[in-house]
Parts: C-alpha cells; sequence; structure tokens
C-alpha cells in the first residue's frame, strides 16, 4: 500500500465487502474511531453484491501506518473483506477567468511554459471565440495541483504572465 501524508496523517481509501445483514455498516465503520481515525466520505453500494456482501468504500484519515494496521486487523476479526486500500492524493483546485486577446495557441503555450516549472495534476481549459465586434476572448482555466505550494506557484505564473500580455485575470470564479 502506497501512503500519502497530509500533515500527520495519512489519507485512506479502503473498499470493503460486509455481510448484508443488520448492523454491518455501522460495524464497519465504528473501527476506524477506534484508532482515531477521521472518516472522510463512505459509498454504500448495495447494488455491489459478491457472495451475500455488499460493496463499502470509505476515505478516512488516520494518524500512522500502526494504527492503520491495528485498523486492518479489527476489521478482519470482524470478517469485513477488504478487497482494495490505497492512497488518496488531496488536490488543490482554483479556477481563473481571463479576458483579452488570447487564442487556443497562446493559451497552450501558457500551460506548457507552467508545467515545466510546476506540477499540474490536471487542466481544463474552455474559451471563447472571437467576436466581429471586438478582438477580445473570455477563456476558463481550472486547475489542479497536489500541493499548494504548486498552486501558489501556478498563481503567480500566471498573474505574471497576464501582467505581460495584457490580459485581465480574474482568480476564484
Amino acid at each position: 500500500m502506497v501512503n500519502v501524508d497530509i500533515g500527520a496523517q495519512m489519507l485512506v481509501n479502503a473498499e470493503l465487502f460486509v455481510k448484508d445483514l443488520p448492523g454491518q455498516l455501522v460495524g464497519s465503520l465504528e473501527p476506524i474511531s477506534l484508532v482515531d481515525g477521521n472518516i472522510m466520505g463512505v459509498v454504500h453500494n448495495r447494488e455491489r453484491i459478491v457472495n451475500h456482501r455488499i460493496c463499502l468504500n470509505v476515505t478516512f484519515e488516520v494518524e500512522c501506518r500502526e494504527k492503520l494496521d491495528k485498523l486492518q486487523s479489527i476489521w478482519k476479526s470482524k470478517d469485513v473483506i477488504i478487497s482494495k486500500m490505497d492512497s488518496v492524493y488531496r488536490t488543490f483546485t482554483m479556477e481563473y477567468l481571463l479576458i483579452g486577446k488570447i487564442d487556443g495557441p497562446y493559451i497552450e503555450n501558457l500551460i506548457e511554459r507552467a508545467s515545466k516549472q510546476m506540477t499540474l495534476d490536471a487542466i481544463d481549459v474552455r474559451y471563447s471565440s472571437g467576436s466581429a465586434i471586438s478582438d477580445k476572448r473570455t477563456g476558463m482555466i481550472s486547475v489542479k495541483t497536489l500541493s499548494e505550494e504548486d498552486m501558489d506557484k501556478f498563481d503567480s505564473f500566471l498573474s505574471s504572465e497576464c501582467k505581460k500580455s495584457g490580459i485581465t485575470y480574474v482568480r476564484g470564479i
């Protein structure tokens, strides 16, 4: 299993199969609190049944590997089947509106240069077509990074590039 440290916490995603009996859902989630874990999300998938067991997907934070090992041991003693357990990436997302003389090649070049300076996990770009009245266009850029540091770098980069090109830049749409 690969661990992702978030501060002093590991963010973990587990796919469990629990018996289709009353109390099994609660019984499989309670051990997370016994190891001082914090549940971030739960999906109880009643359509996914294997050997009379229902799929449960849970995302949680836990302090250390030892507590995670203890949790796995508790689940096994409660006859909870751990189908999959892996890390979850926490991403940082920001949206930007650009207004000015922009087009596809300009934005592609901008993103290419930014990605050489920082790690961009995902980028979604949309921009308007030009009009007969004005040569200005609008563009929306949605960026995901794996760290706040990379998000700060992208903010600085985009702000500087827009200033140089005379493009209006709005952060946090």
